[in-house]
């Protein structure tokens, strides 16, 4: 299930990864190579594999985008605990590891027992993926699949799919339809998926060192006044999201929830568009430069989960604000990932929005409106983002591409 947020300031969690240039995160390719299962089993139509599509598995042959991911602690090692938090539901169990990268989670999973772990790749990093589980004598339980998820083919239904999908902003790469096919196509009723649950979230920011370091600098370059270039550099720094980060203190109010995915029943198409409300009351009076977007996603197992439930609605109708300990109340969730600001930073940073002029606000001045998200019509990988809000007294329009 895919909900978008309403009305009103979510709570604030803990604060991927942005991958420009058709650079996205490892999943599926090609015609199956190396050493692929057979048979096949009834599923939806695998989509066309266009030519951003193969440059972006071509990104995902190098081996810096996954030194990068490897040496995300916060990521890496939240992987490992999740899977050994549910040893009991992989032990014993069929794994299916969707964009499998250098096979680090298909390991782990054979180390949690996994009788056999079906580890697919499109991007050439699964030839690297094939030796390091040779290295490791674990040939006899990880089988890597070099190919789309959409064109392998896997003889035997799973119990376990397991992928690190998320991009920065949650959804940019679009890898979330590769889990959704993967799961309709061979999971078994009940089975588990890693992560279970996740939340965007958007809240606006303050950054004057920003500014100040792209923009005002052009007021002055070694005494001699450039501020004719400062238009252009409001073009060049701000047109496009830019992938930064930012700490809690750049945070002017409580964030709003975007969208909820519950990646048991979301489907595909809910993918293609999401529109959500929101309101906020500046803490404090500060320049507004833009808002920031991040995302948590959790590590839930099938027996507990249940369909997300939109914030708790007030009589006016405003969502009401959750504490910032809720998330971690929860009797549901087991381990969460979280890229909030106030987290220790992942490779995944904050998504930031910035405006071409800066709005003054008051302390409790109200910024509300709406945020679209939704998949290019160029690329499916790349999202537009379009924000319309309004404070003191005026709209405004803020679109973009993150490409």
């Amino acid at each position: 299930m895919f909900t978008g947020g309403a009305d009103g300031n979510g709570h604030l969690p803990r604060p991927r990864r942005p991958r420009r240039s058709g650079v996205g995160h490892a999943g599926v390719m090609g015609s199956p190579q190396g050493l692929v299962a057979s048979g096949a089993h009834p599923h939806p139509a695998a989509p066309p594999c266009t030519d951003y599509d193969v440059a972006y598995f071509k990104a995902y042959s190098h081996i810096g985008v996954h030194e990068e991911m490897l040496k995300d602690h916060v990521r890496t090692s939240t992987y490992r605990n999740a899977i050994m938090h549910h040893k009991d539901l992989i032990s014993g169990k069929v794994v299916l590891d969707v964009g499998c990268g250098t096979g680090v989670l298909s390991i782990f999973c054979a180390f949690a027992g996994a009788t056999r772990v079906y580890a697919v790749d499109a991007s050439d990093i699964a030839l690297q993926a094939m030796e390091i589980v040779r290295e490791n004598e674990l040939s006899d339980k990880v089988v890597v699949l070099h190919g789309r998820i959409e064109d392998v083919n896997i003889e035997e239904k799973v119990d376990v799919i397991i992928s690190e999908w998320m991009g920065y902003m949650l959804l940019y790469e679009s890898m979330l339809g590769s889990i959704i096919f993967a799961r309709d196509k061979w999971l078994k009723p009940g089975g588990l998926i890693l992560p279970s649950h996740a939340s965007l979230y958007m809240a606006p920011v303050t950054n004057s060192q920003r500014y100040h370091d792209s923009i005002y600098f052009w007021r002055d370059v070694y005494g001699i006044k450039m501020s004719s270039m400062m238009p252009l550099a409001k073009q060049c720094a701000f047109m496009e999201p830019s992938v930064e980060t930012i700490s809690g203190e750049n945070v002017l109010t409580w964030p709003t929830v975007v969208a909820q995915v519950d990646c048991y029943t979301i489907q595909a198409q809910e993918l293609e568009t999401i529109t959500a409300a929101f309101k906020f009351m500046s803490m404090l009076q500060a320049p507004l430069h833009g808002f920031a977007f991040w995302f948590d996603v959790e590590f839930n197992g099938p027996v507990r989960q249940k369909s997300k439930k939109q914030p708790s609605q007030s009589s006016d109708g405003n969502a009401q604000n959750a504490s910032p300990s809720s998330k971690k109340k929860k009797p549901d969730v087991s381990i969460v990932l979280s890229t909030a600001p106030e987290d220790a930073p992942t490779h995944w940073q904050q998504t930031l929005l910035y405006l071409f002029e800066p709005i003054e606000l008051n302390k409790d001045q109200i910024i509300e409106g709406s945020v679209t998200i939704s998949q290019s019509q160029q690329h499916a990988r790349f999202l537009n983002i379009c924000l319309k809000y309004f404070t003191g007294d005026q709209w405004y329009v803020k679109e973009s591409v993150m490409r």
